[in-house]
């Protein structure tokens, strides 16, 4: 098949390539599908006018221009692509490449020029990606195995704190205890998050100071996590006096598609029973001013529909909050902080479909 100049043309105006023509003087006279497409202006809105217009600066375009000058007038050769930035009508900085060529007279003269620009945005995002990747991957190398160790230091530190202190209070060295597990499972979470972010070729940025940015890492909100049929809708109120606790917590139930209230002891749990709609309440076992058992006892005098659950650090109940509670008829614990999601969803299932 002979391409013919109709056709080039044709192939031309509608590439998906920025293609930008200029005399002279710099006056833009070409402007084709892919530029409009790019940059968002109508031709209407570019034509006649002077090219700097395209760049961030005056400078930036005489840049470019002595560039292309420097590879010489001869449309045959094959002059590399020059690096640049165009500003869209919008204001966005697009990186492009620019390929092209200074038109010359008979006479000797400048006539004008040519360029064909492609747009990086792509090319440099699966950079990026690909940069993500081998972040992930050495990452996940480097930082798990020493996170399974202090994981196991914890538990053996765990029993031998339980051991040496007998029946002797040791609340406060567990809390610590668990306070790096859970620092060590959010660490787990994190480099989770950047391998996925590496295997769908997917990330977002955040602000970070300044103009700087930075990739979110946090972990996934409402609208990733699988909303669960049984619990999209209902009203939970986390009670805690670890403000860490609650806020994992509630991301987890509100993945679920859960209302979360929060309360970080008794009374304030309470007052938020009686300032809105509950239908179901997860408390911890051990806090100030009022402990998980009299919070229980005060829920089901005040609201006796509501279905309490207790979740807990401590294997050994000192205060025997757990079985006094049991006793009264609460109807289930979690022993282990931070909750297994799994085991949390079956015995909210379970407790919801008792109580109803």
């Amino acid at each position: 098949m002979t391409l013919s100049k109709s056709k080039l043309e044709t192939l031309t105006d509608h590439s998906t390539d920025i293609v930008v023509a200029t005399d002279s003087d710099g006056t833009v006279v070409y402007y084709n599908d892919g530029a409009a497409r790019s940059l968002g202006y109508t031709p209407d809105q570019i034509l006649g006018s002077f090219v700097g217009r395209l760049y961030p600066s005056f400078e930036e375009a005489q840049r470019v221009m002595n560039v292309l000058r420097s590879q010489g007038g001869d449309a045959s050769s094959s002059p590399s692509a020059v690096q640049t930035l165009f500003v869209a009508k919008d204001g966005t900085e697009i990186p492009v490449a620019i390929s092209g060529t200074v038109l010359y007279a008979e006479d000797g003269g400048e006539d004008g020029s040519v360029g064909y620009a492609k747009d990086l945005r792509e090319i440099l995002r699966k950079d990026q990606l690909a940069t993500l990747g081998e972040v992930a991957i050495g990452l996940s190398h480097e930082i798990n195995n020493p996170l399974a160790i202090i994981l196991n230091q914890a538990e053996l530190l765990e029993r031998d704190v339980g051991r040496l202190a007998g029946e002797g209070d040791v609340s406060v060295e567990t809390e610590r205890i668990d306070a790096i597990r859970r620092e060590v499972v959010r660490v787990s979470e994190i480099l989770a998050r950047l391998g996925e972010m590496a295997e769908t070729e997917t990330y977002e940025t955040i602000d970070y100071a300044g103009p700087a940015r930075m990739i979110d890492l946090r972990k996934r909100r409402e609208g990733d996590a699988t909303v669960d049929p049984q619990l999209s809708g209902l009203c939970v109120l986390v009670v805690d006096d670890d403000p860490g606790i609650r806020e994992t917590l509630k991301e987890v139930l509100e993945g679920w598609g859960c209302v979360v209230a929060t309360a970080g002891d008794g009374r304030e749990a309470l007052d938020r029973i009686d300032s809105r709609e509950v239908d179901l309440v997860l408390s911890d076992v051990v806090m100030p001013e009022m402990d998980g058992h009299e919070l229980y006892l005060a829920v089901r005098e005040r609201r006796p529909e509501i279905p309490v659950l207790m979740m807990t650090a401590f294997h050994y109940d000192k205060d025997h909050i757990i079985k006094r509670s049991r006793l009264e008829g609460l109807p289930g614990v979690i022993f282990k902080k931070p909750v297994d999601p799994v085991r949390l969803r079956e015995i909210m299932v379970k407790a919801l479909s008792e109580s109803s």
